[in-house]
């Protein structure tokens, strides 16, 4: 097996001598060099497996130096060095094409598990493994604003940051994690999603993190959590502003280093997970009530998709009227095909609090009542609190 050659970049010379004495032990060869314009030079020079970075610096930052490696040598993976009060930088350096970033001062176990999984996904961008893919989700819209979540979509899709989908209820969010999954590299392996308000702290960490037979009463045997259920693919965590400050703790874990203990284990178990959340709360103001760790909106906000709410995209009702008639029809026998403009106009006219899945559930409601021999979905089939309303 070749020797695994790391490059570290780093004004201190303390951290480098840390670096490099760690490194050697594990059996890599270490080039260590004082600042940004070093490490390009040292790059031009010999070929790496992996680049290890400093935020803060003289002269180029790690920033910076991070933009041009992932213009001029694509193939090496970046891990950055982040102090806490420079995280966002380092969360932009991600967005920007770094593998991922690691808070000082690390454990350097992690920091050496980080590094493998860097240089174990090839360097490159999941882009460049996998050609595009076409959409199996159906994304039902025609407005610009959700063509500009489409587009992000798109772009994030291939790449292995975390993304944190926010919106009102109603507003699809779930759609998009399905999306971004069926776009990805990912699309073949598992998509598992969990709802994080619907089960108590105790039920939710245990499916969570699995178990092992004895951890507690009634733990008659073991069981797989839903990381090790979406190992290699996507785990979607809804409401993610619920979950509780100790579990919170235990997801900062994973994704930072990639494992996590079942309950009643003694042992690690590393996963491979693309993990998707969302939330319909403003999680800076969770974070500023004490209910939400900085530390860990940071890890999820790598990249936000914004939903808009359904009154902000009119353009989007009649398109998404017409899928839900269309399939609530043939699930009811029925013959609805058409939104009579009266209808069409009440619709448009709602505010649509509920948002999609209301707008869903009002089609549902009208096919119910319609006839089977009509064809026109009329405004009588609509709630008469709507016809007001609009």
């Amino acid at each position: 097996m070749n020797k695994k050659h790391i490059l570290v970049v780093d004004d201190e010379p303390n951290i480098r001598k840390i670096l490099e004495a760690s490194f050697d032990r594990s059996g890599w060869s270490t080039t260590a060099v004082g600042s940004a314009e070093e490490g390009l030079a040292a790059l031009e020079q010999a070929t790496f497996d992996c680049v290890l970075t400093d935020v803060t610096m003289p002269g180029m930052d790690g920033i910076a130096f991070q933009a041009q490696v992932a213009k001029l040598w694509p193939e090496v993976p970046v891990v950055v060095m982040t102090a806490y009060g420079t995280i966002p930088q380092a969360v932009g350096a991600i967005r920007e094409g770094a593998f991922d970033y690691i808070t000082k001062p690390f454990d350097l176990d992690g920091l050496k598990k980080l590094l493998m999984a860097a240089m174990s996904d090839g360097g490159s961008s999941p882009a460049k493994k996998a050609p595009k893919r076409k959409l199996k989700t159906r994304f039902i819209a025609e407005s610009p604003l959700m063509m500009e979540v489409l587009e992000t979509v798109r772009q994030v899709a291939d790449s292995r940051a975390t993304v944190l989908v926010t919106g009102e209820s109603g507003t699809g969010k779930e759609v998009v994690a399905k999306l971004i999954h069926e776009l990805s590299p990912r699309s073949q392996e598992a998509f598992v999603a969990v709802s994080c308000a619907a089960l108590p702290e105790s039920l939710l960490e245990s499916e969570l993190f699995g178990y092992e037979k004895g951890a507690f009463t009634g733990a008659t045997g073991s069981k797989l959590g839903r990381f090790e259920l979406a190992d290699k693919g996507t785990l979607f965590l809804d409401e993610i502003g619920e979950v509780p400050i100790p579990i919170q703790i235990k997801l900062l874990r994973v994704l930072q280093e990639r494992e996590f203990e079942r309950l009643g284990a003694t042992k690690p178990t590393r996963v491979d997970v693309r993990l998707v959340t969302a939330t319909n709360r403003d999680l800076q103001v969770a974070v500023d009530e004490g209910v939400f760790r900085l530390d860990l909106l940071y890890r999820l906000q790598v990249v936000e998709v914004h939903l808009p709410p359904l009154r902000e995209r009119q353009e989007d009702i009649l398109p998404l009227a017409k899928h839900f008639l269309a399939r609530s029809s043939q699930e009811n026998g029925r013959q609805l095909t058409e939104i009579a403009p009266a209808a069409l106009e009440i619709l448009q006219g709602y505010g649509w609090p509920g948002n999609v899945r209301e707008l869903e559930n009002t089609i549902e409601r009208a096919v119910a009542l319609a006839s089977r021999d009509e064809t026109v979905l009329t405004e009588k089939l609509l709630p008469k609190s709507f016809r007001s309303a609009a």
